[in-house]
């Protein structure tokens, strides 16, 4: 059994000795398949999909993956913002963390609590607003954090259509009309994780947040910045998910980027290679 059956878990299984001949976990992604059966190990999912490989006999079938509509038990935008920030190195403090998010000190107690109950912080004996509580498990809380940060994050969003050669130096352009303009923005995706700790060879499409809450005001506010919305354009515009990837974005190289944590969620929605790219920048950030 291997929990939830992303790549980092079917890694380390890779490395375990014995090896097992069959792994299974709730839901494996797509990464993690193939490397499963790169490696010859077979694996079976709770969504009913499998591939064992016995001798010269193949067993395979396809499963039934699970609505992105069902919200993540316990989770709110509010508690996956506190997530985010401790992510980041905040101290678990209400305190701190309310001063890092944005939130209320009644809604980041109920977060961090949250986070508490759910077995991802734990909580000393001592109370209070300046008390802080302690991070039990990194990647478990990032894995957490990631799967509820994808199914809560904006359904809205809008594609434009760009001519861009070197898309960096295009989003920088892109990014100073909004500056101009007063428009907050922030990169995510493969654009994104290139600038924090590169993996991918070649960049083509960009995924940027900007403070909008609907459609209407996306469309503004790429008009402002002179693009248009295109089907199948290579920038998609999303309003940001939470006030913490708004308030801890940063800046590199010209381009605002938005906190680690979320840039590691929305890559792993990006197919095998933008999986694999999100377990480097984890590796990466874990380094440092």
């Amino acid at each position: 059994w291997i929990g939830r059956g992303g790549l980092r878990e079917v890694r380390d299984v890779l490395r375990s000795r014995p090896r097992p001949d069959v792994i299974v976990g709730s839901e494996i992604s797509a990464a993690a398949r193939a490397a499963a059966s790169e490696a010859d190990l077979g694996w079976v999912d709770e969504t009913g999909a499998a591939e064992i490989v016995v001798g010269n006999i193949v067993v395979s079938r396809s499963g039934e993956r699970r609505r992105d509509s069902i919200r993540p038990k316990h989770w709110t935008p509010s508690v996956v913002g506190v997530a985010e920030a401790v992510l980041c190195g905040v101290t678990p403090t209400v305190s701190a963390t309310a001063e890092a998010t944005g939130h209320s000190m009644s809604s980041t107690a109920h977060a961090l609590s949250t986070l508490t109950e759910l077995g991802l912080l734990e909580a000393p004996a001592s109370r209070g607003r300046n008390s802080g509580r302690r991070v039990i498990d990194a990647d478990r809380l990032l894995d957490e954090y990631a799967d509820a940060a994808t199914r809560l994050r904006p359904k809205a969003e809008l594609r434009c259509g760009v001519l861009w050669r070197e898309p960096f130096a295009a989003l920088e352009k892109i990014g100073d009309r909004w500056d101009r303009a007063g428009v907050p923005w922030a990169a995510t995706g493969a654009m994104a994780a290139s600038l924090l700790a590169p993996y991918m060879t070649e960049v083509t499409n960009g995924e940027v947040y900007v403070d909008a809450t609907s459609g209407p005001e996306l469309l503004t506010i790429a008009r402002l910045a002179d693009i248009e919305p295109m089907g199948g354009g290579r920038l998609v515009v999303r309003p940001f998910p939470t006030a913490t990837s708004e308030r801890l974005a940063t800046e590199t190289e010209g381009i605002r980027i938005v906190p680690w944590p979320r840039v590691f969620a929305d890559m792993r929605q990006v197919g095998v290679r933008g999986e694999e790219a999100a377990e480097h920048l984890r590796e990466v950030v874990r380094g440092r």
